[in-house]
């Protein structure tokens, strides 16, 4: 099982620039409050030099769920120099956004505008609709996020169905799958796992 990804992991998935823009125009439109989202929508926190990696999950996100993303970074509606402004706007989508993701590389772990974004999702979310996608540098042995999976329901990716039955509480009585999940870490270490595609239904 795949618990911290790599940063590069998502780039076969990567949107063309092309895309991106049209992902941009719809985050636009929707935060300009002119057109009402006939999808899930997801509040992906990151930080600005992770783009990459952002155009790689988005990409995922894409192909495989009926999802649309809100970028911050890209809010016409956000104030030139970072203000009070702009946390209220930062506070306004984060509520109306069905989902809160962290691209919680280790730049965004450092960075206190997404550790203020993840903790107001936290404020604001059932904790079952915040997860974080723990994501290291390549040149890195140590993740500096591990505290982070510890609190808060993170995605993994299941590599083989090999998952003993009396580790999981997953409904489905059977090993899982191989495929995305979203695990969440009780206070007895017990986890449990219920797959992307359902936790952003």
């Amino acid at each position: 099982m795949v618990e911290v990804f790599n940063q590069g992991d998502f780039s076969s998935y990567r949107i063309e620039d092309s895309r991106y823009s049209g992902v941009l125009t719809e985050s636009r439109s929707f935060s300009a409050g002119t057109r009402r989202p006939t999808k899930r929508t997801i509040f992906l926190s990151h930080k600005h030099d992770d783009l990459e990696d952002l155009k790689g999950f988005i990409g995922y996100l894409e192909r495989y769920y009926n999802v649309e993303c809100y970028i911050d970074s890209d809010d016409p509606g956000m104030p030139e120099k970072t203000s009070g402004e702009t946390a209220e706007r930062i506070k306004k989508f984060i509520k109306s956004t069905d989902r809160f993701i962290l691209l919680a590389t280790d730049n965004a772990i450092g960075a206190p505008w997404c550790n203020w974004e993840l903790g107001y999702g936290d404020a604001q979310k059932y904790k079952d609709k915040i997860a974080i996608l723990p994501m290291k540098n390549t040149w890195r042995e140590v993740y500096s996020g591990n505290e982070y999976m510890q609190i808060y329901p993170h995605i993994v990716r299941v590599e083989s169905s090999d998952i003993s039955r009396e580790r999981l509480t997953y409904p489905i009585e059977r090993p899982l799958v191989p495929g995305y999940y979203v695990a969440s870490v009780d206070s007895a270490g017990k986890v449990t796992y219920v797959s992307l595609r359902e936790w952003l239904k």
